[in-house]
C-alpha cells in the first residue's frame, strides 16, 4: 500500500501529516515524537463501521485499545461510536477517563486474579470471562451482584502475523476451549449471571478473510450452546479482530467490501443454520486496524556512520520508542520527511541502546539521509508507545495530535524526573 493512501502528504520534497509539516512538528515538539492524525482515525472507523452496518445493520465495533490507550484516540473512538474492548483493569479506568459509560466498555481479560476482577465488579462493566477457573471465581465474588458476561471461546482455530500474535487453536492460552464452553454457561446460568455474548479472537495482522470463515461458523456453533445453556438470549457475538494493515509498501490493503461481504454471509448463515434466536449484534473487535496507519514516529538522524561493510544511520528513537522491528522482526516503512527526493542510499536504521537489536531497518533505502535530518517511521501508531519503555533509562517521547492542520500535545515528554517517580532509597544506602 503507497503511504500517499494513509493521509500523508508531500510538499515539495517534504513531508505532511495532518497537512503539517512533519520538520515543523519535529522542530517544535522534540524527538523522538509520535503524531497522530485523527482525521485518518476518524476514517478508518467510518470505513470499517459503513461496510458492515450497510449488509448487517446490527455490527458494531468494540475497539481494541491495547493498540492505543491515549485518552485522545479513546475520545476520537468514543465520538465515532465505538465501544471498548479492554484488557486490564487500567484500560478500563482510561476509558472512563475518556468518557465511556460502563456499558460501554467489556473488560476481556486473561489469566484474571480476583483484584481485577473486583475492580470489574465495581467499576459496573461487561465481563467476558476467560477460563472456568475465571467464572467460578466472578460468581462467588459477585455475591448478589450479577453483571452481564460474555465467554470466551477458543475455536481451535488460529491466525497471524506471527507466532506471538495467534490467539486461538491448540497452542494459544486464551479462551475456554470449546468443549467447556456449554459448562461456562451452565455455570453462569446456576448462579443467575447473564450471559449476553460469546466471543473469540483468532490472532492479528490478518491480511486474508479466509481463515476468520470456519472459525465464525465454529463460534456460532458453540453459541447455540451456550443459548441453550444459560437459558437466556444473546446480544451480541464477538468474531473479534486481527484486520491486518499493510506494513510493506508493496503489500495489498484488506479488500474491506469482500472481507464484510463473506464475513456477514458466513455470520447470517451461521444464525440460520444453529438457530440462534433473535438478532444478536456482529461485534467486531479491530485495534490494529483503527490507528496503525493513523500515526508516526519522528526522529532524528544524529549520525551517519560509514564503515568498509555498511551505513549506518544513526537516530535519537529505540526500540525502546518501537519495539517491534526487535520484538516481532517487523517492517515499518520509513521516508526521509526532510527530503523526499533525492538519491537514495542503501542503509541500517539504528537507535540509540546498548543493544545490537536496536536496528529499525537492515538495508533499507533512504532518501539523501544528512545528520540533522528528520526521518517518519510509518504505521505506528498501533503498538508503538502502548508497549514503550524507559530501557536504558530513556524518557518515554512525547504525542501530538494533528486535526485540521492545528498540532496539540496530548501527552507531554517524559523527563529524568520520571525515571524516579515512585522509586526511594532505603536509609541505609543513602548518601
Amino acid at each position: 500500500m503507497k503511504w500517499e493512501d494513509t493521509g500523508l502528504i508531500r510538499r515539495g520534497n517534504k513531508l505532511l501529516i495532518g497537512r503539517i509539516s512533519c520538520e515543523s512538528l519535529a522542530r517544535d515538539y522534540g524527538t523522538p515524537l509520535y503524531v497522530i492524525d485523527e482525521a485518518r482515525i476518524r476514517d478508518n472507523i467510518v470505513r470499517l463501521r459503513e461496510a458492515f452496518t450497510g449488509l448487517y445493520p446490527g455490527s458494531r465495533i468494540h475497539y481494541a485499545c491495547k493498540a492505543n490507550s491515549n485518552l485522545s484516540v479513546l475520545a476520537i473512538a468514543r465520538q465515532e461510536g465505538c465501544l471498548i474492548d479492554a484488557v486490564s483493569p487500567g484500560e478500563i479506568f482510561l476509558s472512563l477517563k475518556a468518557g465511556f459509560k460502563p456499558e460501554q466498555i467489556f473488560f476481556t481479560g486473561n489469566n484474571v486474579n480476583n483484584d481485577e476482577l473486583e475492580f470489574a465488579l465495581k467499576t459496573k462493566v461487561g465481563i467476558t470471562v476467560d477460563s472456568i477457573s475465571q467464572i467460578g471465581r466472578l460468581v462467588k465474588l459477585a455475591g448478589g451482584r450479577t453483571p452481564p458476561i460474555s465467554i470466551r471461546i477458543n475455536p481451535e482455530v488460529g491466525a497471524g502475523h506471527h507466532d506471538h500474535c495467534i490467539t486461538g487453536g491448540k497452542d494459544a492460552k486464551f479462551g475456554v476451549w470449546e468443549g467447556q464452553a456449554a459448562q461456562a454457561a451452565r455455570i453462569a446460568g446456576e448462579a443467575g449471571v447473564p450471559v449476553v455474548g460469546v466471543h473469540m479472537h483468532i490472532g492479528s495482522g490478518i491480511l486474508q478473510v479466509d481463515p476468520f470463515i470456519p472459525a465464525i461458523d465454529r463460534l456460532i456453533e458453540l453459541a447455540s450452546r451456550v443459548q441453550d445453556e444459560s437459558g437466556g438470549q444473546l446480544d451480541f457475538i464477538d468474531i473479534g479482530g486481527g484486520l491486518g494493515v499493510p506494513y510493506r509498501p508493496e503489500e495489498e490493503e484488506l479488500d474491506l467490501d469482500d472481507f464484510a461481504a463473506r464475513v456477514v454471509g458466513a455470520f447470517q448463515s451461521g444464525l440460520e443454520k444453529h438457530g440462534i434466536r433473535g438478532e444478536p449484534a456482529l461485534a467486531l473487535e479491530p485495534g490494529r486496524y483503527i490507528v496503525s496507519d493513523a500515526s508516526i514516529l519522528l526522529a532524528r538522524i544524529n549520525t551517519v556512520k560509514r564503515t568498509p561493510y555498511r551505513t549506518f544511520v544513526g537516530v535519537d528513537a529505540g526500540f525502546n520508542d518501537l519495539i517491534r522491528p526487535a520484538m516481532y522482526g517487523s517492517y515499518h516503512h520509513i521516508l526521509n520527511a526532510s527530503s523526499l527526493s533525492g538519491a537514495k542510499l542503501k542503509v541500517d536504521v539504528a537507535g540509540p541502546l546498548c543493544e545490537s537489536g536496536d536496528l529499525f531497518a537492515r538495508d533499507r533505502e533512504i532518501n539523501d539521509p544528512k545528520e540533522g535530518d528528520v526521518l517518519a517511521i510509518l504505521n505506528a501508531g498501533a503498538y508503538g508507545f502502548s508497549m514503550s519503555s524507559q530501557y536504558n533509562s530513556r524518557p518515554r517521547a512525547a504525542e501530538v495530535l494533528v486535526t485540521d492542520g492545528r498540532p496539540e500535545l496530548v501527552r507531554k515528554r517524559e523527563s529524568f524526573h520520571s525515571l524516579v517517580s515512585g522509586q526511594a532509597i532505603p536509609k541505609h544506602l543513602r548518601v
